[in-house]
């Protein structure tokens, strides 16, 4: 019996990368969740396998000569899953070459980009006094998502997906285009962007990875608010090196 690929999770557009891709592939995976809002991040046994305190991570049981391998950050996580499979991930250089350009665009600048324009939309004002500083951030933050819409807006002309065949770029960019509204943009301006938004929100592997998210974050006890609520939030954004 093939053993279950261990997903170190939480319901984020990161995490969403791993789950769309292991439904994609038929993986068999069990999830292990990694409550951020509750530093579980930060337990030992995550450490051991994502020393940058980050989910989502995993544990492969049947790793390299069929040995156990964890693999942490997303895009490697990925790359590992393709290499493994066969699947999503081309065999030949150039086809490669291209899916890693558009993995990586997403890696340093999509996901980044898109997390600090929530941050400073979402969450800062309510964690900063003087609201020019959130505004600074909010417009610089938004202008860029704007602008990397663009870019993916122009890519997606002609092509049902990045790199003209559904691959992990794919899996990796579209979870950070799931929270649109939240980075102050407006889907129906790029027009081939939108259209495959829908594609891979129709795609079943990808509706049964969001809602096994949906899911996990509205399990019992999960919901914060008042001080638990505030907590959070200075575990995730007070982070520094001790």
């Amino acid at each position: 019996m093939v053993q279950p690929i261990e997903v170190h999770y939480w319901p984020t557009p990161n995490g969403h990368k791993i789950t769309i891709a292991l439904e994609e592939m038929g993986l068999p995976y069990e999830i292990k969740p990694v409550n951020i809002g509750r530093g579980e991040q930060f337990t030992p046994g995550f450490l051991g396998i994502s020393p940058n305190n980050r989910m989502p991570a995993i544990v492969d049981p049947d790793g390299p000569d069929g040995k156990p391998i964890s693999v942490f950050e997303s895009g490697a996580i990925l790359q590992y899953l393709g290499r493994k499979t066969g699947q999503f991930y081309p065999a030949d250089e150039r086809g490669r070459v291209e899916v890693e350009e558009w993995l990586y665009w997403q890696m340093a600048g999509l996901g980044p980009m898109a997390g600090q324009a929530h941050h400073f939309r979402g969450y800062a004002p309510a964690m900063i006094s003087d609201q020019r500083q959130v505004a600074y951030g909010a417009i610089r933050y938004s202008n860029e998502v704007e602008r990397l819409y663009g870019v993916l807006n122009k890519r997606l002309a002609g092509r049902d997906f990045i790199c003209g065949d559904y691959s992990i770029a794919d899996m990796a960019a579209w979870p950070w285009t799931v929270p649109w509204k939240l980075q102050g943009i407006t889907l129906s301006e790029f027009p081939h962007l939108a259209a495959w938004f829908e594609r891979m929100r129709e795609r079943p592997a990808v509706a049964k990875a969001m809602q096994l998210g949906e899911d996990l974050r509205r399990g019992p006890g999960l919901q914060q608010s008042g001080k638990e609520a505030e907590a959070a939030r200075k575990m995730l954004f007070g982070q520094r090196a001790r």
